[in-house]
């Protein structure tokens, strides 16, 4: 039995430009964290790789030619986004913003008692 291709397929795989970039941002931030010596850097490099969260929620959300769902005058059928996604990234905006904010006043204490922001010189934190 011979396999026959279906007509307009590629044997390519198809990736979209917000998942390569969600990806990428990924990929930097985790790269920042393992080779950093700074608590402020590794927070920064932290939180990019959040934005990364933020960009593919909302890729997974989008739907070309759809309008906002809060509008009363849009038809019944017409095509949406999907609000829930976008509730999703808000809530995740907000976590990080008390992530980073928590781990900011984590490192300033560092720096307070022990006088350096490099992790590998805090021993005394070690059990």
């Amino acid at each position: 039995m011979e396999r026959v291709p279906r007509p307009g397929a590629r044997g390519e795989v198809e990736v979209s430009l917000p998942y390569l970039v969600a990806a990428w941002l990924l990929l930097v931030g985790l790269y920042g964290i393992v080779s950093s010596h700074n608590l402020i850097h590794m927070v920064v490099c932290l939180s990019i790789v959040q934005s990364s969260t933020y960009v593919l929620l909302l890729s997974i959300g989008y739907r070309s030619g759809a309008a906002a769902p809060i509008f009363a005058d849009i038809p019944v059928g017409s095509r949406a986004v999907d609000p829930v996604v976008q509730a999703l990234t808000l809530t995740d905006v907000v976590v990080e913003a008390t992530v980073v904010a928590l781990l900011l006043a984590v490192a300033v204490q560092a720096h307070k008692r022990f006088g350096t922001l490099d992790p590998a010189e805090l021993n005394p934190l070690r059990g």
